[in-house]
């Protein structure tokens, strides 16, 4: 284990932000995005940070490291850490900090990895750059972190790359690397965003457990109210850069202040009635598939889907849903078994699909990070489908161009901006534009509101709803928050290991009985409630 010769006592102050001002720049001027705001935080405590997406959540947690992104510069306030001057401190006194010192936990793990080398190497790096253990002591020592954070294979799996593990193990093993060096700080991004609710209370468990025994302040960004309940001591929230109130959790669930603050609590999920149909549009007929033709990853998949409904896949990572979608959109040929749109079969490679199919059927992504080219701006993003599709160029382009965008929430001014200069929930409603921008008759969702606060989520349901009441869109729903199942299925599909648990209309799935499983998966849902974790570790010993 790593040697805390730098540790303090538990309660002493560790961070002080004052006054921290920070602009961003755009439509080529700068324009401020925190506006003064403080943040103290001691040794051992949890400060959760909440709000809308665009509030400032992740542009304050990085400044906490003595960090700006592109685009975005400190301009004012003072940063102490541990006796450390983060703001006028040279690049070199900050990078001895980071990754051994402070830590950082990113909302996207696919995007922070480096995909040509071995996990266990990048879980250990910053360990042994800054000579805290032997390289074999790190391994070891990263090993029983991959178990502590319900990592399979905890032994083994160090040894594969990036693109070997599912989004929501990626995430997980980003933690382990934050926490191998047993850092003072660790900044957490949104990170159980890409888990399930099951692996998620694991991981929760873990990072608590890790925090409380070595000591550790940690600053957790979130949308997810229930989440921040289980881990902070504080919560601060924030809106358009600015703080609107501040206080110890359970005072801030049980009595808010600020109007601001009661909105995010009401936030309810949406009560859409169920709607059945029988006009099938796509089915999956009897599918098994593996990765490089070794290992099935799913096994024996039926699943009808009909028009204008909205089907949710639901399951743990690793369960199999995104691989499904990988299937029908020919991303993944199945080994047996077809795809039926229409009735008709679809051809089972990408490759061999016309232009016709490929534009009936699109998919918006999990991590909008890594499904955008960080060198093209909004408007080609959302154009290249219109020009491929539809033919558009010129003003008609443009013109459609604006339309989307209106539809999913963004005025004009994010025309020319790129991905680095939008918030988390932003780069996701362009991937929604860019879906809608073909026109499609189904749309595949991989957890596309995963990644969007309350609030902001709400929008985009109340938006695919509306889409789907006017254009008869069909919607295959991949996700792992039960409210957003509650809220717009219309069907129900729960998967586990590879293979179709359970599935029916929403009124059948969600009422008990319940499999086993299904039981697990719905009774891992946070609520808003400090002591929910707790009491669920307890109950299940």
């Amino acid at each position: 284990m790593t040697t805390d010769t730098h540790k303090g006592k538990k309660g002493d102050v560790l961070l002080e932000m004052k006054n921290i001002t920070i602009d961003g720049f755009s439509d080529e001027k700068w324009h401020p995005i925190i506006k003064g705001v403080d943040l103290t935080l001691k040794r051992g405590e949890v400060m959760g940070l909440i709000g809308e997406s665009g509030a400032g959540k992740s542009t304050l947690g990085l400044a906490a490291m003595g960090f700006a992104r592109p685009g975005c510069k400190i301009t004012g306030g003072s940063i102490d850490f541990d006796g450390h001057d983060l703001i006028n401190a040279t690049e070199d006194e900050l990078r001895a900090l980071w990754g051994t010192r402070i830590a950082y936990v990113a909302q996207s793990a696919a995007a922070s990895f480096n995909p040509a080398h071995r996990l266990l190497d990048q879980t250990v790096e910053s360990t042994l750059d800054g000579g805290l253990q032997t390289a074999n002591a790190a391994q070891s020592d990263a090993r029983e972190l991959y178990a502590s954070l319900q990592l399979p294979d905890p032994d083994n799996i160090g040894d594969r790359y990036p693109h070997q593990v599912s989004g929501g193990q990626l995430q997980r093993m980003m933690t382990a690397m934050a926490m191998s060096s047993r850092p003072d700080l660790i900044i957490f991004d949104e990170p159980t965003t890409a888990l399930d609710v099951t692996t998620q209370v694991e991981v929760l468990v873990a990072m608590r457990d890790i925090v409380e025994r070595f000591n550790t302040a940690a600053i957790y960004i979130t949308h997810d109210l229930a989440v921040v309940a289980q881990m902070a001591d504080f919560i601060k929230v924030l809106r358009y850069g600015e703080e609107v109130e501040e206080a110890e959790t359970r005072q801030m669930l049980s009595a808010p202040t600020e109007d601001y603050t009661k909105s995010l609590w009401s936030v309810r999920a949406l009560e859409k009635p169920e709607n059945i149909s029988n006009d099938t549009v796509l089915e999956i007929k009897n599918v098994d598939a593996a990765y490089a033709g070794t290992v099935k990853v799913l096994h024996d998949v039926n699943i009808k889907i009909a028009r204008g409904t909205t089907v949710a896949v639901v399951g743990e990572s690793g369960s199999g849903k995104s691989t499904t979608a990988r299937v029908i959109t020919g991303l993944l040929p199945p080994l047996t078994g077809e795809t039926l749109f229409n009735g008709e079969p679809l051809p089972p490679a990408l490759k061999d699909r016309s232009k016709d199919q490929l534009q009936r059927i699109q998919m918006i992504y999990q991590m909008a990070d890594t499904a955008m080219n960080p060198r093209q701006t909004v408007a080609e993003i959302i154009g290249r489908p219109l020009e491929f599709y539809h033919g558009l160029r010129g003003r008609k382009k443009q013109d459609r161009i604006l339309e989307l965008l209106e539809m999913i929430e963004l005025d004009q001014t994010f025309y020319d901006r790129l991905p680095s200069e939008l918030s988390g929930g932003q780069k996701q409603r362009v991937c929604i534009a860019r879906a809608l921008a073909a026109e499609p008759e189904v749309i595949i969702c991989d957890e596309v509101t995963s990644a969007l606060d309350q609030i902001v989520q709400e929008g985009i349901l109340r938006l695919l709803l509306r889409l789907q009441k006017e254009y008869n869109i069909t919607y295959l729903f991949i996700t792992h928050d039960i409210a957003v199942v509650q809220a717009i299925s219309d069907e129900i599909v729960v998967m586990y290991q590879g293979g179709v648990v359970e599935q029916g209309p929403k009124s059948v799935v969600m009422s008990p009985p319940h499999p086993d499983y299904t039981q697990l998966l719905l009774s891992s849902v946070p609520e808003m409630d400090p002591d929910w974790l707790s009491n669920l570790v307890d109950g299940r010993g």
